[in-house]
């Protein structure tokens, strides 16, 4: 083969990798897509009978990265 063949061969073999990417990023966005919908269909069921998350304060990131401080020891 002249390198013109091999360079024809090398793209066809490129062009079905990419079809079968392309089918198979297709399956997992089709997938992806149907666990999003029925996750937002949960949630907008809970929130409609009235289920709800207590507030909680927030913590700010330096209180998560700060050492906690230790207490001085008792003399006794």
């Amino acid at each position: 083969m002249n390198e013109q063949q091999n360079h024809l061969l090398q793209l066809l073999e490129q062009r079905n990798k990419l079809t079968s990417d392309l089918e198979t990023l297709g399956n997992q966005s089709t997938r992806t897509r149907e666990v999003y919908l029925k996750t937002q269909g949960a949630i907008e069921y809970l929130e409609a009978i009235g289920v709800t998350i207590p507030e909680q304060p927030e913590i700010s990131k330096e209180e998560v990265e700060a050492p906690a401080e230790e207490a001085p020891a008792e003399e006794g």
